[in-house]
């Protein structure tokens, strides 16, 4: 009759918190002793899960498998870079956990792919690409380290880099129908970047477009061609878009917007991860989840001060701090600096700030932080206890040469990043060798099986002919 008790209870807090999340007012719970296994410590995950308002996500509906196979195929394919020679898998490849396991990624013009990609002609990317689980379902309305695309789950408007998809009546209306989520209207932007795919000017059409707008319709020329389709385009592509969108009856009305929807519905089926240890607890199965990771999980919400930040059901506030990070790579706008947030914002409030993502599967998705600063899980949680002695004492020799030369040592910068570091961690936390153990189990008890190896999920070949594989 308890463990039934104890599901109801943990039942009860999943439902009565689907919609909260944490906030910088959380209170840490901790309690005097946390009970080693059985019952008791059951209840202190739940009491503690509540408290942070954690409890189960909702699988998305699923998409048409049309609209599916369509956006596989665009993903994989490297006909959407400028010089044909980079593709969205290239950052985002299930080998590499929908990341590419650099610090920060190497754009078009390298070769290879994951930790084996070399620099080539590519530029440094200022940022680690930002791994693909869960970033389709329900809650998940800003993209990028920066939230610079954002949507407004209630009206769809949309907050972008481009002007004419934003707001109630966007310029560019006929791409926005299509944008029916964050992810969808993030995908629009990858191929507009010259170091990311679209390449640098000179090198191709593409690259020398005058606007976004212009890039699109290019890229939807090599797709599906002009004049309906008689001139130019790709066969394969035109039956994959007409299957994807039957309704659509001339070629010349799809945009870029389509193959958007297409990427996002390909990415959410594919790589919603939700059926981890800790999901399938929070389910009620009560031996789902290790008795260590569990005092792992009343730590993470309690003396670890974890669930501050990441919290909710998504274990995101999906909010932005400023974590005092070492800065790996060119750096964004400045060499050696990337403000974060305040790039977009232009509040200086808001420097070093970068968003907060979601936790499943992070044992996975290193190197870790916005400029993928940390080798390891280990070390970027130890970063978060006691941030001012980490970037005090970071050792770069962790990294891969190329990114470890990266490293801003500047005396100044790093005033400025320590200067700016998120109150909620001004405090160091301690925790015994035991706690943090413990802690570390609950955090890979966050991994789907599913997701360990995902080498299933690359295709044989793209319409494109072009290759798949680096």
């Amino acid at each position: 009759m308890r463990t039934t008790a104890l599901v109801l209870t943990v039942g009860l807090s999943l439902a009565l918190l689907a919609g909260c999340g944490a906030s910088d007012e959380y209170t840490l719970i901790s309690p005097p002793s946390t009970p080693d296994s059985g019952a008791a410590l059951d209840q202190s995950v739940a009491d503690a899960m509540l408290q942070a308002g954690i409890g189960g996500v909702t699988r998305p509906q699923s998409d048409a498998p049309a609209l599916v196979t369509l956006g596989e195929a665009l993903f994989f394919d490297k006909i959407l870079s400028g010089n044909m020679n980079i593709s969205c898998a290239t950052c985002h490849h299930p080998a590499t956990f929908t990341g590419d396991s650099l610090p920060v990624s190497l754009g078009e013009g390298g070769f290879g792919l994951g930790p084996n990609r070399s620099q080539g002609a590519g530029a440094l990317i200022p940022r680690n690409a930002p791994h693909i689980f869960n970033a389709g379902v329900t809650g998940v309305d800003s993209m990028f380290w920066d939230s610079r695309v954002e949507r407004n789950p209630t009206t769809g408007e949309l907050d972008t880099p481009e002007a004419g998809l934003n707001g109630p009546v966007p310029l560019l209306v006929e791409h926005t129908e299509n944008l029916t989520s964050a992810l969808a209207a993030q995908a629009m932007f990858p191929v507009t970047s010259h170091e990311e795919m679209r390449g640098q000017p000179g090198s191709n059409p593409i690259a020398d477009a005058p606007d976004n707008e212009t890039v699109w319709a290019l890229l939807m020329e090599r797709l599906v061609g002009t004049a309906n389709g008689t001139v130019g385009g790709i066969a394969e592509y035109r039956t994959l878009f007409q299957a994807a969108y039957p309704t659509v009856a001339d070629f010349d009305d799809l945009n870029f917007g389509h193959a958007a929807r297409a990427l996002a519905a390909f990415e959410r089926t594919t790589w919603t991860a939700l059926d981890g240890p800790f999901d399938r607890y929070l389910g009620g199965d009560m031996g789902a989840m290790s008795a260590q990771a569990k005092r792992g999980a009343v730590l993470y919400c309690g003396k670890a001060g974890c669930a501050r930040c990441h919290g909710g059901p998504l274990l995101t506030d999906f909010d932005h701090h400023a974590l005092a990070v070492p800065q790996v790579g060119p750096g964004k706008g400045t060499p050696s600096e990337d403000l974060g947030l305040s790039r977009e914002t232009g509040n200086g409030a808001d420097d070093y700030k970068f968003r907060t993502p979601q936790l499943r599967n992070v044992a996975l998705t290193g190197p870790w932080m916005h400029a993928g600063a940390f080798a390891t899980l280990e070390g970027a949680v130890r970063h978060h206890l006691d941030p001012l002695a980490s970037l005090a004492n970071y050792d770069a020799s962790q990294l891969p040469l190329l990114f470890a030369a990266t490293h801003d040592t500047d005396v100044t910068r790093n005033a400025a990043r320590a200067a700016a570091l998120s109150p909620l961690l001004q405090v160091p936390v301690g925790l015994t060798d035991a706690e943090f153990a413990d802690l570390m189990a609950f955090l890979h008890a966050l991994t789907d099986p599913a997701s360990v190896n995902l080498l299933d999920e690359i295709p044989n070949s793209v319409p494109s002919g072009l290759p798949v594989i680096d």
